[in-house]
């Protein structure tokens, strides 16, 4: 799961980055609230953090600007303010959560796997299931009727995302912008690679599970009769 962190505080925004890539997040960091909105249009993201108080553009106008552009990616509102009008300014706004820094790690985690849970996402500690085949995203790996196998983790993003989007043909232009970012100078023949070890791993693992290439439209998982 990729999150968007938005915090002005550069040391703050690199150790919430830290904490969150040790939980097998993918992170992006922007420190003004104009990359922020600019990023959170991408749509991309299964999660944004938005400080209040950024330059450019604060959170509070970051999150109603995406909200009416239809984004509907949860936000956890990081603000030095505790008063109840700011709670209350951010939660009209479409904030999914708010809090107050400084706060505790153990916190922070909580309140991002539930605002993942109430959108419906699987957060990183559960496994995931298509088919025959169960993906742990926490461990990294990959288990087939009892044999299991060790993925690296942009194999394990994409497989992830292919099995959260279940029929949904995926292009490459969106696990590039997903596994990479949508700045990244990633190209299709990266995707193109991570496909075929995919490949490659679930044939060891004598998997019905089958990524299948829709010519021009990009990938979708089907499970072999």
């Amino acid at each position: 799961m990729r999150i968007l962190i938005a915090e002005d505080e550069i040391h703050l925004a690199e150790a919430v980055s830290q904490l969150l890539k040790k939980q097998n997040y993918s992170v992006d960091v922007v420190h003004d609230g104009r990359s922020a909105y600019d990023y959170a249009l991408s749509g991309i993201y299964d999660l944004l953090l938005l400080d209040v108080m950024m330059p450019e553009m604060d959170g509070f106008a970051v999150l109603r600007k995406i909200r009416g552009e239809g984004i509907a990616t949860p936000v956890i509102l990081l603000t030095a303010k505790g008063e109840t009008t700011d709670k209350v300014t951010g939660l009209d706004y479409g904030a999914d959560d708010y809090i107050a820094k400084p706060f505790q790690v153990e916190e922070l985690l909580a309140r991002i796997r539930a605002a993942l849970r109430r959108k419906g996402e699987v957060v990183p500690e559960d496994a995931l299931s298509f088919g025959d085949i169960e993906l742990n995203t926490s461990q990294l790996k990959l288990t087939v009727k009892g044999k299991e196998l060790k993925l690296n983790l942009k194999e394990c993003e994409l497989l992830e995302l292919l099995v959260t989007r279940k029929l949904a043909v995926t292009s490459k232009e969106q696990i590039i912008e997903k596994l990479w970012g949508f700045d990244s100078n990633a190209e299709y023949n990266n995707v193109e690679v991570y496909v075929s070890f995919l490949r490659k791993k679930l044939a060891f693992l004598q998997s019905s599970v089958k990524i299948a290439t829709i010519r021009g439209v990009g990938y979708v998982l089907e499970v072999a009769e």
